[in-house]
């Protein structure tokens, strides 16, 4: 992942809650296993409607999805994930997210910024009023900006830290290999061990 600071862009507002991950996306294209190529599939059987709201061409290109309480409930599929960052979606904004979605959110690279009710409605009416209107989520300060309105949001260390040093799990893990190394060395050595490659 790419450091990030800060995250600008515009928004396209979906304001509606208990969207599952069977509505982000559908069943049916669970059987792929890469990551790619599920941008396209982003609210399938939705998008079908040509009113659909990431069907107008002032969503297009749009960075942040503006949504409902409780965004991601349901089943644990990573795949829903996949399909909103490959449609270019780099954060949600919302008053809740599903607990499950949230933890394959930070392990790819997706910010979800939970602020109140009221803090969501205000940015939705601001982005409907002017759909160029950038925001910003500022991953450092924890706080979503936008014009005239302004609000802090909670973000544990460990997601903080994988956004601000462009970390995944992995790297995570690697960032205290001097720590680990130095507790393999002090382990006794009748303890089983994995060999280093």
């Amino acid at each position: 992942m790419t450091p990030r600071k800060t995250l600008s862009g515009r928004a396209a507002v979906l304001l509606q809650g208990d969207i599952d991950t069977d509505a982000i996306l559908p069943k049916q294209f669970l059987r792929r296993i890469d990551r790619e190529g599920f941008g396209e599939l982003l609210f399938f059987e939705w998008r079908k409607d040509p009113a659909f709201v990431l069907n107008q061409p002032a969503a297009q290109g749009a960075r942040i999805l503006i949504t409902g309480a409780n965004f991601g409930c349901g089943s644990s599929r990573e795949h829903a994930v996949w399909a909103l960052r490959g449609c270019g979606f780099e954060a949600v904004i919302a008053p809740s997210f599903g607990d499950i979605f949230a933890s394959n959110a930070s392990k790819n690279g997706l910010m979800l910024v939970a602020v109140p009710d009221a803090t969501v409605q205000a940015l939705a009416r601001r982005v409907e009023a002017n759909p160029a209107l950038e925001i910003t989520v500022d991953v450092e300060r924890c706080e979503v900006r936008a014009e005239g309105v302004s609000e802090k949001f909670a973000l544990p260390n460990r997601v903080r830290r994988l956004f601000l040093e462009g970390l995944d799990e992995i790297g995570l893990t690697l960032a205290d290999d001097a720590l680990i190394t130095a507790y393999e060395q002090r382990r006794p050595g009748w303890m089983p061990s994995i060999p280093k490659r």
